[in-house]
């Protein structure tokens, strides 16, 4: 039995999200059924992030075992002849046994894009945030610097939850404006359900002068959802890249911005 990693990238805008659903599409039936195929024996994959509906992968880690006599290059090249053309691997490779996508992960990054135009861009309506009023990113840097360190996040994450642990080290928050677009990053070792989007939710309201940069400590201690932003649409979310550790080595899954 061997175990292979490989690393995803997806356009999220035509699935139900990652985790198999019944009547829907996913992006998980759709790789497991190309997998499954190809192996000619069922074959159950754990990703590092189970993206919602519409979230999009340049990074996603997933892993399985099997019996199958194939390369990690065999495998990455089977996969993406049969992978409908909005997922590809973008690489693949043996790892020991006890690798496993979700759990021995020690950091993830995900990046959320905010078109900040007064026009739409129809290239960009499934790819990012389109809001149309001047943002005070000056208020927003403020407030973001107080989301970093090992905090209860709690209060941006979403219900329903099976997570009975909402403490999350989270290690930096940037955000980048390239024209007309707006990226902020998010780097910690786990998030919760739906947390990006609310940080980011959040962010923009006090952005929009909704909210004072001040706020968000008090939000972040009072734990409760409610108390925060909205959550941001899904379309410009994007799960960058997944770190792990083999040994003393680190090594980062992880595609070109």
């Amino acid at each position: 039995m061997s175990t292979f990693k490989l690393v995803l990238e997806y356009d999220g805008t035509g699935y139900s999200g990652w985790q198999r659903q019944p009547n829907a599409p996913t992006v998980q039936a759709a790789v497991e059924d190309v997998l499954t195929g190809i192996a000619e024996t069922t074959i159950t994959v754990v990703a590092a992030g189970r993206t919602d509906a519409g979230v999009h992968a340049l990074g996603q880690v997933i892993s399985f075992q099997t019996d199958r006599r194939l390369t990690a290059r065999d495998w990455l090249r089977a996969a993406n002849a049969r992978l409908p053309e909005d997922i590809s691997v973008i690489s693949s490779e043996a790892v020991p046994d006890d690798f496993h996508a979700r759990y021995s992960a020690t950091g993830k990054l995900y990046r959320y894009r905010v078109l900040n135009r007064s026009e739409p861009s129809p290239l960009l309506r499934h790819r990012a945030w389109n809001i149309y009023k001047p943002l005070n990113e000056e208020a927003m840097r403020q407030a973001a610097a107080q989301l970093v360190g090992r905090h209860d996040f709690s209060a941006f994450e979403c219900m329903p939850t099976e997570n009975d642990n909402p403490i999350c080290a989270l290690h930096s928050v940037e955000l980048q404006r390239d024209g007309d677009l707006l990226d902020l990053s998010f780097y910690a070792d786990r998030f919760l359900k739906q947390m990006v989007r609310s940080m980011v939710g959040t962010l923009v309201e006090i952005g929009q002068g909704k909210r004072q940069a001040t706020d968000m400590q008090t939000i972040v201690k009072g734990c409760n959802r409610s108390a925060a932003g909205r959550t941001a649409p899904p379309q410009g979310l994007y799960l960058v890249r997944v770190d792990y550790e083999f040994g003393n080595r680190r090594r980062v899954a992880d595609q070109a911005d």
